[in-house]
């Protein structure tokens, strides 16, 4: 993709990808499922989740996997809150940028 994913894009995906999960998802599937939108590395992605708990929008636990331990991560009230004010802003913005390609000659 040509275009930069800020911060706050970073969490909107983030917080779309883990609240289809009713009981949570791990991080590696996280991954997958943000990487059919946008290419990111899990580098990048834990500090998202990291940021995200922190901020009280996600709860972590952790479940035996094949005799490992797996961290999950699921969406809290204020995420969804959350959530639903960037799903609010980028129905805005795509409108916004919409208006602007309409009629462009190319």
């Amino acid at each position: 993709m040509v275009f930069n994913t800020g911060a706050a894009l970073l969490d909107a995906i983030v917080l779309a990808v883990v609240s289809k999960e009713k009981d949570g998802t791990y991080g590696y599937k996280i991954t997958q499922d943000v990487r059919q939108a946008i290419e990111i590395s899990e580098s990048t992605l834990y500090p998202v989740l990291r940021r995200l708990q922190k901020d009280s929008c996600l709860e972590v636990y952790d479940m035996e996997c094949d005799g490992r331990n797996r961290r999950y991560y699921r969406i809290t009230d204020r995420g969804k809150a959350q959530l639903h004010f960037y799903f609010e802003e980028w129905q805005s913005y795509c409108n916004k940028i919409n208006n602007l390609f309409t009629g462009v000659k190319y």
